[in-house]
């Protein structure tokens, strides 16, 4: 009987602690089980996304506002269609913002770098569903590589 109960706890110690790294795995990853409240969706076109992935942090100065919802192709003009999905909490951005995408480190993961424009009497705000009109794409390491290549080259 007892080594009945020792079999249960080794087994609820272990449910447990597998249930607690898993936890830890997403708080470092910074990535949860559930949505962290109201959002809101906007939208921006790039000519090249790069490696930028769903779920890729959108970032105002370092703090994080927001996901990637979603990236796909416009059907009229091919362009790659990335959905800004921005915490509610986070909303009333100029028409003026511009985003870019960047790189965190030399090779680490990209994210969105989102520029609050300027704000005067006159600039509407950024509503959902709006499309932000000035974008930056991204740095493809290879094609710097080649300009300064051709650069060295034509020296």
């Amino acid at each position: 009987m007892t080594s009945r109960k020792i079999e249960i706890g080794v087994g609820l110690f272990v449910t447990l602690a597998i249930a607690s790294l898993l936890m830890m795995a997403l708080k470092v990853a910074d990535q949860g089980m559930s949505g962290n409240g109201e959002t809101y969706s906007l939208f921006a076109k790039f000519d090249n996304i790069g490696g930028l992935k769903t779920r890729s942090a959108i970032k105002v100065g370092g703090v994080v506002i927001g996901r990637v919802g979603n990236i796909e192709l416009d059907s009229e003009d091919f362009t790659p269609v990335v959905e800004l999905v921005i915490s509610k909490e986070y909303e009333g951005f100029p028409d003026t913002s511009s985003v870019s995408i960047l790189t965190s480190g030399l090779l680490g993961e990209q994210y969105i770098g989102f520029q609050p424009g300027f704000s005067f009497e006159g600039i509407e705000v950024l509503e959902p569903g709006d499309y932000i009109s000035d974008t930056k794409s991204a740095l493809v390491l290879e094609d710097l590589i080649g300009q300064f290549l051709f650069s060295q080259k034509n020296d």
